[in-house]
Protein backbone atom coordinates (compact mmCIF):
# COMPACT_ATOMS: atom_id res chain seq x y z
CA UNK A 1 0.00 0.00 0.00
CA UNK A 2 2.73 2.55 0.63
CA UNK A 3 5.45 1.36 -2.43
CA UNK A 4 3.96 4.48 -4.25
CA UNK A 5 5.03 6.68 -1.32
CA UNK A 6 8.31 5.18 -1.10
CA UNK A 7 9.43 5.14 -4.47
CA UNK A 8 8.82 8.62 -4.57
CA UNK A 9 10.80 9.12 -1.17
CA UNK A 10 13.97 7.44 -2.78
CA UNK A 11 13.30 9.40 -6.29
CA UNK A 12 13.41 12.69 -4.40
CA UNK A 13 17.14 11.85 -2.08
CA UNK A 14 15.07 10.90 0.56
CA UNK A 15 14.60 14.53 1.52
CA UNK A 16 10.88 14.80 3.56
CA UNK A 17 10.61 18.39 2.40
CA UNK A 18 10.81 17.18 -1.26
CA UNK A 19 8.73 14.71 -1.00
CA UNK A 20 5.67 16.57 0.18
CA UNK A 21 6.29 19.22 -2.23
CA UNK A 22 6.07 16.26 -4.93
CA UNK A 23 2.84 15.12 -3.53
CA UNK A 24 1.54 18.52 -3.17
CA UNK A 25 2.37 18.73 -6.86
CA UNK A 26 0.41 16.10 -8.26
CA UNK A 27 -2.72 17.05 -10.39
CA UNK A 28 -5.85 16.81 -8.16
CA UNK A 29 -7.78 15.57 -11.61
CA UNK A 30 -5.47 12.36 -11.12
CA UNK A 31 -6.61 11.59 -7.96
CA UNK A 32 -10.39 10.13 -7.11
CA UNK A 33 -13.04 12.41 -5.61
CA UNK A 34 -14.16 10.89 -2.16
CA UNK A 35 -16.08 11.48 1.00
CA UNK A 36 -13.54 12.56 4.09
CA UNK A 37 -11.35 9.10 5.01
CA UNK A 38 -8.08 8.49 3.92
CA UNK A 39 -7.34 7.51 0.03
CA UNK A 40 -3.79 5.73 -0.80
CA UNK A 41 -3.06 5.77 -4.78
CA UNK A 42 -1.26 2.69 -5.43
CA UNK A 43 -0.77 2.79 -8.96
CA UNK A 44 -1.38 5.27 -11.77
CA UNK A 45 -1.52 4.74 -15.60
CA UNK A 46 -0.23 7.51 -18.22
CA UNK A 47 -3.68 7.69 -19.22
CA UNK A 48 -4.79 8.90 -15.93
CA UNK A 49 -6.71 5.83 -14.64
CA UNK A 50 -6.00 4.74 -10.97
CA UNK A 51 -6.36 2.12 -8.20
CA UNK A 52 -6.57 3.85 -4.90
CA UNK A 53 -7.47 2.23 -1.20
CA UNK A 54 -9.81 4.51 0.59
CA UNK A 55 -10.06 3.87 4.41
CA UNK A 56 -13.28 5.33 6.23
CA UNK A 57 -14.87 5.50 9.65
CA UNK A 58 -18.43 6.42 10.23
CA UNK A 59 -21.24 6.46 12.43
CA UNK A 60 -25.00 5.39 11.79
CA UNK A 61 -26.44 8.87 11.08
CA UNK A 62 -23.68 10.25 9.16
CA UNK A 63 -24.23 7.34 6.89
CA UNK A 64 -27.47 7.52 6.39
CA UNK A 65 -28.06 7.57 2.38
CA UNK A 66 -25.03 5.05 2.35
CA UNK A 67 -26.92 1.72 3.08
CA UNK A 68 -30.83 2.74 2.72
CA UNK A 69 -31.78 -1.18 2.64
CA UNK A 70 -30.51 -1.92 5.93
CA UNK A 71 -31.25 0.38 9.34
CA UNK A 72 -28.87 0.33 12.46
CA UNK A 73 -29.88 1.82 15.45
CA UNK A 74 -28.14 5.31 16.12
CA UNK A 75 -28.37 5.50 19.65
CA UNK A 76 -26.05 2.49 20.36
CA UNK A 77 -22.44 3.46 20.47
CA UNK A 78 -22.07 1.83 17.02
CA UNK A 79 -19.28 2.75 14.62
CA UNK A 80 -19.17 1.70 11.15
CA UNK A 81 -14.93 1.23 9.18
CA UNK A 82 -14.82 0.44 5.68
CA UNK A 83 -12.29 -0.13 3.18
CA UNK A 84 -12.56 0.44 -0.69
CA UNK A 85 -10.43 -0.75 -3.55
CA UNK A 86 -11.44 1.66 -6.40
CA UNK A 87 -10.00 1.16 -10.23
CA UNK A 88 -10.86 3.48 -12.98
CA UNK A 89 -11.76 1.54 -15.92
CA UNK A 90 -12.22 4.43 -17.96
CA UNK A 91 -12.28 8.62 -17.46
CA UNK A 92 -16.15 7.80 -16.42
CA UNK A 93 -16.66 4.76 -15.19
CA UNK A 94 -15.04 3.31 -11.79
CA UNK A 95 -15.11 -0.23 -10.45
CA UNK A 96 -15.21 -0.61 -6.71
CA UNK A 97 -15.01 -3.37 -4.16
CA UNK A 98 -15.89 -2.55 -0.60
CA UNK A 99 -15.45 -4.35 2.87
CA UNK A 100 -16.90 -2.98 5.82
CA UNK A 101 -17.31 -4.27 9.64
CA UNK A 102 -20.22 -2.52 11.94
CA UNK A 103 -19.27 -2.93 15.80
CA UNK A 104 -20.25 -1.92 19.37
CA UNK A 105 -18.25 -0.30 22.22
CA UNK A 106 -19.86 -2.36 24.83
CA UNK A 107 -19.98 -6.01 22.79
CA UNK A 108 -18.02 -8.62 20.82
CA UNK A 109 -21.12 -8.04 18.33
CA UNK A 110 -19.81 -7.09 15.10
CA UNK A 111 -21.64 -7.54 10.91
CA UNK A 112 -19.69 -7.96 7.94
CA UNK A 113 -20.76 -6.04 4.81
CA UNK A 114 -19.31 -6.41 1.32
CA UNK A 115 -20.03 -4.22 -1.85
CA UNK A 116 -19.03 -4.48 -5.62
CA UNK A 117 -20.57 -2.20 -8.37
CA UNK A 118 -19.49 0.33 -11.17
CA UNK A 119 -20.02 3.89 -11.13
CA UNK A 120 -20.28 5.75 -14.48
CA UNK A 121 -20.07 9.76 -13.47
CA UNK A 122 -20.26 12.05 -16.40
CA UNK A 123 -19.63 14.98 -14.58
CA UNK A 124 -22.78 16.87 -13.75
CA UNK A 125 -24.49 13.26 -13.18
CA UNK A 126 -23.45 10.29 -12.24
CA UNK A 127 -25.03 6.79 -11.82
CA UNK A 128 -23.90 3.34 -9.69
CA UNK A 129 -25.18 0.33 -9.45
CA UNK A 130 -23.97 -2.80 -6.89
CA UNK A 131 -24.43 -6.17 -5.24
CA UNK A 132 -24.16 -6.10 -1.59
CA UNK A 133 -23.85 -8.64 1.11
CA UNK A 134 -24.30 -8.38 4.97
CA UNK A 135 -23.95 -10.94 7.64
CA UNK A 136 -23.22 -11.65 11.53
CA UNK A 137 -20.54 -14.22 12.17
CA UNK A 138 -21.60 -17.66 13.44
CA UNK A 139 -19.03 -16.84 16.33
CA UNK A 140 -20.73 -13.18 17.18
CA UNK A 141 -23.49 -13.33 20.14
CA UNK A 142 -26.36 -11.15 20.12
CA UNK A 143 -26.39 -7.80 19.05
CA UNK A 144 -26.35 -5.57 22.42
CA UNK A 145 -28.87 -4.02 24.20
CA UNK A 146 -28.53 -0.29 25.47
CA UNK A 147 -31.54 -0.33 28.48
CA UNK A 148 -33.43 -3.27 29.77
CA UNK A 149 -37.07 -3.96 28.28
CA UNK A 150 -35.73 -2.03 25.00
CA UNK A 151 -35.65 -3.92 21.89
CA UNK A 152 -32.22 -5.40 20.90
CA UNK A 153 -30.03 -2.69 18.86
CA UNK A 154 -30.57 -4.82 15.63
CA UNK A 155 -30.63 -4.59 11.68
CA UNK A 156 -34.25 -3.33 10.38
CA UNK A 157 -35.51 -3.75 14.21
CA UNK A 158 -35.22 -7.11 13.70
CA UNK A 159 -33.05 -9.40 16.81
CA UNK A 160 -33.09 -12.39 14.72
CA UNK A 161 -31.00 -10.90 11.99
CA UNK A 162 -28.56 -13.51 10.24
CA UNK A 163 -27.72 -12.30 6.96
CA UNK A 164 -28.91 -10.44 4.26
CA UNK A 165 -28.13 -9.65 0.46
CA UNK A 166 -29.32 -6.30 -2.09
CA UNK A 167 -29.15 -4.90 -5.23
CA UNK A 168 -28.35 -1.72 -5.16
CA UNK A 169 -28.84 1.81 -7.46
CA UNK A 170 -27.61 5.24 -6.95
CA UNK A 171 -27.62 8.58 -8.86
CA UNK A 172 -26.80 11.65 -8.01
CA UNK A 173 -27.50 15.14 -9.90
CA UNK A 174 -25.08 18.11 -9.41
CA UNK A 175 -26.43 21.31 -9.47
CA UNK A 176 -23.54 23.40 -9.23
CA UNK A 177 -20.24 22.77 -7.51
CA UNK A 178 -21.35 23.11 -3.84
CA UNK A 179 -24.91 21.42 -4.79
CA UNK A 180 -26.69 18.24 -5.45
CA UNK A 181 -29.45 15.25 -5.79
CA UNK A 182 -29.01 12.35 -4.85
CA UNK A 183 -31.63 9.00 -5.65
CA UNK A 184 -30.77 5.65 -3.93
CA UNK A 185 -33.27 2.32 -4.66
CA UNK A 186 -32.67 -1.26 -3.17
CA UNK A 187 -34.40 -4.94 -3.22
CA UNK A 188 -33.04 -7.43 -1.72
CA UNK A 189 -33.51 -10.45 1.24
CA UNK A 190 -32.61 -10.64 4.35
CA UNK A 191 -32.24 -14.25 6.36
CA UNK A 192 -33.43 -14.80 10.02
CA UNK A 193 -31.72 -16.87 12.65
CA UNK A 194 -33.82 -20.11 13.63
CA UNK A 195 -36.40 -19.70 16.68
CA UNK A 196 -36.51 -15.65 15.66
CA UNK A 197 -39.68 -14.07 17.20
CA UNK A 198 -41.26 -13.67 13.92
CA UNK A 199 -41.09 -17.40 13.12
CA UNK A 200 -40.02 -16.59 9.67
CA UNK A 201 -36.93 -17.47 7.33
CA UNK A 202 -37.16 -15.04 5.00
CA UNK A 203 -38.42 -11.20 4.42
CA UNK A 204 -38.27 -9.62 1.35
CA UNK A 205 -37.18 -5.60 1.28
CA UNK A 206 -37.12 -2.79 -0.44
CA UNK A 207 -36.23 0.39 -0.34
CA UNK A 208 -35.95 4.53 -1.51
CA UNK A 209 -33.71 7.29 -0.37
CA UNK A 210 -34.04 11.09 -1.69
CA UNK A 211 -31.01 13.57 -0.67
CA UNK A 212 -29.86 16.71 -0.76
CA UNK A 213 -27.18 19.03 -0.05
CA UNK A 214 -25.37 22.14 -0.33
CA UNK A 215 -21.69 22.93 0.86
CA UNK A 216 -21.74 21.55 4.75
CA UNK A 217 -25.34 21.06 4.93
CA UNK A 218 -27.04 17.79 3.81
CA UNK A 219 -30.28 15.80 4.20
CA UNK A 220 -31.54 12.59 3.34
CA UNK A 221 -35.32 10.81 4.15
CA UNK A 222 -35.37 6.85 3.84
CA UNK A 223 -38.30 4.92 3.20
CA UNK A 224 -38.41 0.89 3.79
CA UNK A 225 -40.74 -1.54 3.32
CA UNK A 226 -40.40 -5.75 4.50
CA UNK A 227 -42.83 -8.33 3.77
CA UNK A 228 -43.10 -12.01 3.76
CA UNK A 229 -41.73 -14.01 0.62
CA UNK A 230 -44.93 -15.09 -1.24
CA UNK A 231 -46.80 -18.23 -0.04
CA UNK A 232 -45.56 -18.40 3.52
CA UNK A 233 -48.20 -19.72 5.39
CA UNK A 234 -49.89 -18.54 8.50
CA UNK A 235 -49.49 -14.25 7.40
CA UNK A 236 -52.10 -12.71 4.78
CA UNK A 237 -50.71 -11.62 1.42
CA UNK A 238 -50.77 -8.07 2.98
CA UNK A 239 -48.80 -8.48 5.98
CA UNK A 240 -45.57 -5.53 5.51
CA UNK A 241 -43.90 -3.20 7.90
CA UNK A 242 -43.07 0.15 6.16
CA UNK A 243 -40.78 2.84 8.23
CA UNK A 244 -39.52 6.24 7.06
CA UNK A 245 -35.76 8.07 8.53
CA UNK A 246 -35.15 11.45 8.27
CA UNK A 247 -31.91 12.94 8.94
CA UNK A 248 -30.07 16.30 8.58
CA UNK A 249 -26.20 16.72 8.97
CA UNK A 250 -23.85 19.49 9.56
CA UNK A 251 -19.90 18.90 8.73
CA UNK A 252 -18.19 21.26 10.51
CA UNK A 253 -15.01 22.99 9.32
CA UNK A 254 -12.87 21.10 11.78
CA UNK A 255 -13.50 17.98 10.20
CA UNK A 256 -16.76 17.38 12.51
CA UNK A 257 -19.87 15.97 12.14
CA UNK A 258 -23.64 17.16 13.43
CA UNK A 259 -26.31 15.15 12.97
CA UNK A 260 -30.21 15.75 13.83
CA UNK A 261 -33.14 13.56 12.61
CA UNK A 262 -35.42 11.02 13.78
CA UNK A 263 -35.58 7.11 12.87
CA UNK A 264 -39.00 5.76 12.20
CA UNK A 265 -40.68 8.81 12.09
CA UNK A 266 -43.62 7.07 10.31
CA UNK A 267 -44.18 3.47 10.56
CA UNK A 268 -46.90 0.95 9.70
CA UNK A 269 -47.67 -2.98 10.12
CA UNK A 270 -48.46 -5.17 13.11
CA UNK A 271 -45.70 -6.11 15.45
CA UNK A 272 -45.72 -8.97 17.52
CA UNK A 273 -45.29 -8.51 21.18
CA UNK A 274 -42.70 -9.79 23.33
CA UNK A 275 -40.97 -9.35 26.86
CA UNK A 276 -37.91 -7.47 25.27
CA UNK A 277 -39.96 -5.44 22.65
CA UNK A 278 -41.99 -5.22 19.75
CA UNK A 279 -40.66 -6.97 17.19
CA UNK A 280 -39.85 -5.64 14.65
CA UNK A 281 -38.86 -2.33 16.97
CA UNK A 282 -40.78 0.10 15.28
CA UNK A 283 -40.06 2.93 17.79
CA UNK A 284 -40.01 6.44 17.12
CA UNK A 285 -36.28 7.51 17.94
CA UNK A 286 -35.26 11.35 17.47
CA UNK A 287 -31.37 11.68 18.25
CA UNK A 288 -28.42 14.45 18.31
CA UNK A 289 -25.43 12.75 17.02
CA UNK A 290 -22.04 14.16 16.88
CA UNK A 291 -18.71 13.11 15.03
CA UNK A 292 -15.27 13.57 15.26
CA UNK A 293 -12.76 12.44 13.01
CA UNK A 294 -9.17 12.66 14.80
Amino acid sequence: MLTPLAAAGQALSGDTHDLARYLLQQKPDQMAEVEPGVVVPLWRGSDGRMLALKAEKTLPAVDLRSTPGLSFSVVDASTLMSSKLQYGVTPHVQAYADLSQRSWADSAARVIGSEVGAIYDAGRYSLGLSVATNSIPNSTPSLPRILPGVSPSSVNGLSGFDSSSQLNARGRLALDGSSGIDLGASVGRIRLLPGNLLGLNTLDQKALSFGVDRGPLSGSIVGRVMQPEAGVQGLTPNQRWSSIDLGVTWRLPWQGALSIGAQNVWSSGSVTNTPVGPEPDQSRTPYVQYHQDL
